[in-house]
Parts: structure tokens; sequence; C-alpha cells
């Protein structure tokens, strides 16, 4: 049951990571700049957005309480990684289990490193579905964009205000919903011109 339980937190992990409106969420936990076991405590208000992934095992017939059981025990396990005072471990334990190097990579927001190694108790789920990233140059810690406040609140909800300016300025139904559903990241392309508009551009107004 734990390792069916470790299975969908992947899913649930990477879903957070590349789901804005999930992102909004879990922005919390990685937006320290620092790296150690206060950071596994660093936490979301706003967490009750990952009972979705779990919904499978709950129709296969799991116990909720049995699934609340694993899922504290996953999150357990993975306080004791949230440190730079551990090295690699041995290379069987590093290539099963999450590990402090496998999830040091995972905090970091430089290179290739950012959305790698979701997994909680296991390694091998980011293995299988090519999330994974080895531990290389040192990580820097934090977000691609630091928000550069210790403001409880606005670390807390600095994203959903983010996504809402970007759905006011979105000029089209279809990247609201972008906005909303796809990574942090996404912005809608550029606009190409069309004949009839760059018939009305500034060129045609000097004319």
């Amino acid at each position: 049951m734990l390792l069916a339980q470790d299975f969908f937190y992947y899913w649930s992990h990477r879903g957070h990571h590349v789901i804005r409106v999930l992102w909004a969420c879990h922005v919390v936990h990685h937006s320290s700049r620092h790296y150690n076991l206060s950071t596994a405590l660093r936490q979301p208000w706003t967490s009750a957005t990952s009972w979705v992934f779990f919904v499978p095992m709950v129709l296969a017939g799991v116990h909720p309480a049995a699934l609340a059981f694993c899922s504290s025990a996953n999150l357990v396990y993975q306080f004791w990684i949230h440190t730079e005072r551990i090295g690699r471990l041995p290379r069987p334990v590093e290539y099963l289990f999450n590990t402090p190097s496998h999830h040091r990579v995972h905090h970091a927001s430089q290179g290739g490193y950012p959305d790698r190694n979701f997994g909680g108790i296991l390694i091998v789920f980011d293995r299988l579905f090519g999330s994974f990233a080895a531990e290389a140059e040192r990580p820097v810690y934090g977000l691609t964009k630091n928000i550069g406040t210790f403001n409880p609140l606005r670390v807390a909800t600095h994203e959903y205000a983010s996504i809402a300016r970007d759905i006011r300025g979105a000029t089209t139904w279809g990247d609201r919903l972008r906005h909303l559903a796809k990574g942090p990241g996404w912005q809608p392309a550029p606009r190409t011109a069309t004949p009839a508009t760059a018939a009305n551009g500034p060129e045609s107004a000097a004319a």
C-alpha cells in the first residue's frame, strides 16, 4: 500500500510543479533560499489540493485512514532529506531511494535542476518517467525569481496574485484557462499580425 501511495504521490508532486494553479500552493515550500531541516516544515496553508491524485486508491478500496497513515509516513521520511550535511549515500540506496542528494536537486533553481526528482520515498518513478537528474553542480536554492520578502501572507499568496494579474491581462478565454493549467513559466505567444491589422498599423497611419 505504501508503494502505491508513493506512486500517486509522485504524480501529485509532479502535478504541483507543472500545473500553475497547483504550483501556487506548493511554491511556499520552494521559496526558501536555504536548505535545511526547517525547509521541510515550510508548508503551504492551502494544502488541500493533493487529494484528487489519490482518488484511484480510494476507489480501489483503500480506506481513507490507511491512506492518511501512508501519506504521513511518506512525509516523515522526507523530513531528513532536507539537509546539506549528508553527501551521497551508497549507490544502491541512491538508485532506489529519494536521498538528500536527489532532493537537493529538486529544490535547486538553476540550469537543468528545476522540475526534477519528484519522488517521495523512492526515486525509481523519476527514473521510469524521465524526471530524474543527478546532483552535479552545487545547487542554488529558492525560486527562479525570488520574491524578496519574509512576509508570510505574501509568501503564501504571491503566486495566486500573479495568476490573477495574468488572467486579467489575457485577451482570450483560452489563454485565461492556460494561465491556470499550464506551467508557471507559460505565457501566450505574441499575436502575429493579419493583413487587415497590418494595414491599420503605424505605417498606414503615417501615410
